[in-house]
């Protein structure tokens, strides 16, 4: 941090309140500021060469200097800038983008609708499924079923559904009757002796008997990040997503998938529903789908869910609801020719067969004396730290291991994120061998720096 007034970095202390960020701390600490990218790397402005390991955030699938989707937006933008999709009106790129998705989707899908954010996509289909359960004749039909550290947001009923701490401390939230039930990570929630498949009939048990108590007509949908991506790379264990859809079947409970993480390659397949043959009646992506070039964010309905709002929308009048960018010429250009890439590059095998070069590495490390569990699927990778690996524990403060851990990365030119106190990695899927080779000896120079700094005391075998 320079303490030149004229800086950057001053007039970034200055000026700029960041998200996801403390600060207070900010204030002394300053920021990172990345001036340019390329490939799977990006630069600081003094020079200093960073693996993007966490593609940003979690969404830049074809690497940071892709010059045809700067070609595709400059091109749109000559031609139709901007342009709006309400009341009837609609442009090339948006009609392209919706056959495109529709078509790509894993399961039978109706209607594509277009928003700029993840968060404005859950909250999209939150509202979509309460305007159809009053549609539907069954006002009572509101309630929300999702996982304990899910992520779907931080809109205001994003941030209701989503279930991480930092995101409800000091925040009123406003949605009622959000049902949260044990988050499917064996490592972590399973009993002594427990299989994996016990596991997951255990947390099937646990969603029907929840159902059955509050009663299952008053329950709208069951919102469910393939695997969970903020909360800590959750992997779910086998059996897990077929036991919970056959109770949510039972019960006529939608399923909404929130595929912004997992969407377009990230878990080794185009999608996470693939992975795991979830067949949702609500998708909602954003992040890769056009690699965050542009905000973009989408959701597909099925007939189940479209058939009552259209009947809906016709005795009212409207859907009185929609974004002044919905849909807008430019981002769904720039998402159509990033779909392109990601299919002629065959990016998703690249993201299966290199995920699993990752994972092979980081569980070489699984002796570290700070590694607890390696998971992961696809391009998509956790380590859990710990200081006590029988115990399951690391540091007295929650999180205070990931943050050493996290700044050491950094000096060594590799850009992570710290679940509390697991480290994410989830590269662009362009990543080759060689570059997948390269993040790993990083991490593991990274991870021996922190280990110098643990107080012996605090390690236990």
């Amino acid at each position: 941090m320079t303490d030149k007034p004229n800086s950057p970095e001053a007039r970034d202390i200055a000026y700029h309140l960041h998200p996801y960020t403390n600060a207070k701390k900010h204030l002394e600490a300053g920021p990172l500021i990345i001036d340019r990218g390329e490939g799977v790397h990006v630069y600081d402005n003094n020079g200093m060469q960073y693996i993007e390991a966490m593609a940003g955030l979690w969404s830049v699938g074809v690497g940071f200097n892709e010059k045809r989707l700067v070609k595709a937006a400059t091109e749109q933008m000559e031609k139709l800038p901007y342009y709006h999709t309400f009341t009837h009106k609609s442009h090339g790129p948006v009609i392209e983008l919706s056959e495109k998705l529709i078509g790509m989707a894993p399961v039978p899908m109706s209607k594509a609708f277009f928003t700029n954010s993840g968060s404005e996509a859950i909250d999209t289909a939150l509202k979509l499924i309460w305007y159809r359960s009053n549609a539907l004749g069954k006002p009572e039909k509101k309630k929300i079923i999702v996982r304990n550290r899910a992520y779907h947001g931080v809109t205001i009923a994003g941030a209701c559904l989503t279930s991480l701490p930092a995101n409800h401390k000091s925040f009123d939230l406003i949605v009622p009757n959000v049902l949260r039930m044990t988050a499917p990570h064996y490592w972590r929630e399973a009993m002594p002796g427990e299989s994996e498949e016990e596991f997951a009939t255990r947390l099937a048990k646990e969603l029907e008997d929840t159902i059955l108590a509050e009663g299952p007509e008053t329950i709208a949908a069951f919102f469910g990040e393939p695997v969970q991506g903020a909360g800590g790379v959750i992997v779910p264990p086998t059996t897990y997503w077929e036991k919970v859809q056959a109770v949510l079947n039972k019960y006529d409970i939608l399923l909404v998938a929130d595929e912004v993480i997992c969407g377009f390659g990230r878990t080794g397949t185009m999608f996470g529903s693939t992975t795991y043959d979830i067949k949702p009646d609500i998708m909602v992506m954003s992040k890769q789908l056009s690699s965050s070039y542009l905000p973009a964010s989408a959701l597909m309905i099925n007939d189940r869910v479209f058939e009552p709002i259209m009947e809906e929308s016709g005795r009212i009048g409207t859907l009185g609801h929609g974004y002044t960018a919905s849909g807008h010429p430019v981002v769904a250009a720039v998402a159509l020719e990033n779909l392109k890439i990601i299919e002629e590059r065959d990016l998703v095998g690249n993201a299966a067969r290199m995920g699993e070069r990752l994972r092979d590495g980081l569980a070489e490390l699984t002796d570290h004396p700070l590694v607890g569990e390696v998971r992961g699927v696809g391009l998509i990778a956790a380590v859990e730290l710990v200081t006590d690996k029988t115990n399951k524990t690391a540091l007295e403060t929650p999180g205070a291991l990931g943050a050493l851990v996290n700044a050491h990365l950094q000096e060594a030119g590799l850009i992570s994120r710290a679940m509390v106190d697991a480290m994410a990695f989830c590269p662009p899927l362009v990543i080759s061998e060689a570059e997948v080779d390269d993040l790993l000896a990083r991490f593991k120079a990274g991870l021996d720096r922190a280990l110098a700094e643990v107080p012996r005391k605090a390690l236990s075998a």
